[in-house]
């Protein structure tokens, strides 16, 4: 299905009954890598997969900016009424998820973010290296927001009065201590490393992160 909303047109899902789920998923990804999710989690939730602009089947821009794909998430969720859904982001979805619930906050009834970054420093050294390397294959913006976005301050991190739950690998891409810092930072957040785990392992094509989901989310019917 499509949506107009914010100068773009989405792309995106929409699986089972229950209480309204969005999910948003990484860079250069799309709603797919949900899809062993979605089959765990569609049976508590109505869940909405979308594909962020210039990603998947939704439209594409020539720069990409943290803060309009957070608003891009805002006006979907508000264009099809949904009350106090739950939300779901990994990676640039995390991002867009701590933008979206400081902006707004009263939108969202819970949030879980997935290998968020505070900023570009987040990052580690290697994996950082590659993306710059892939951004002279890659000619679209994708890689270069990366390399000089988001700026997630203590300011917006405190701004988030939902509950969240944050979790990354212990072998993330991402440092340990900046995952550590939006937890500690963000009032009532928690935070859950999952070991042995990369940046991908537990989230794309596995139900490790639905099952999570559905235990930290257990109020919600």
């Amino acid at each position: 299905m499509f949506i107009d909303v914010n100068n773009v047109r989405l792309f995106y899902t929409k699986e089972g009954s229950g209480a309204p789920l969005v999910m948003v998923h990484c860079n250069s990804m799309d709603h797919k890598i949900f899809s062993s999710a979605v089959k765990l989690l569609r049976e508590r939730f109505t869940v909405y997969c979308l594909d962020s602009r210039d990603h998947g089947k939704s439209s594409k821009v020539k720069t990409l900016h943290y803060e309009d794909m957070a608003e891009d998430v805002y006006q979907f969720i508000t264009k099809l009424g949904l009350e106090k859904p739950l939300f779901y982001g990994f990676s640039d979805g995390g991002i867009i998820g701590l933008l979206l619930a400081s902006s707004h906050p009263d939108l969202l009834s819970k949030m879980i973010i997935s290998g968020a970054s505070l900023n570009p420093d987040s990052t580690k050294p290697l994996p950082m290296a590659f993306f710059k390397l892939w951004s002279h294959v890659d000619r679209s913006d994708k890689m270069q927001i990366m390399m000089r976005e988001p700026d997630i301050t203590d300011e917006i991190l405190k701004a988030v009065t939902v509950p969240v739950f944050v979790t990354a690998g212990s072998r993330d891409v991402i440092k340990s201590d900046h995952t550590v810092h939006i937890a500690e930072t963000i009032p009532n957040a928690r935070l859950k490393i999952f070991d042995g785990a990369s940046h991908t392992s537990y989230i794309m094509k596995s139900t490790k992160i639905a099952e999570y989901i559905l235990s930290v989310t257990e109020d919600i019917k």
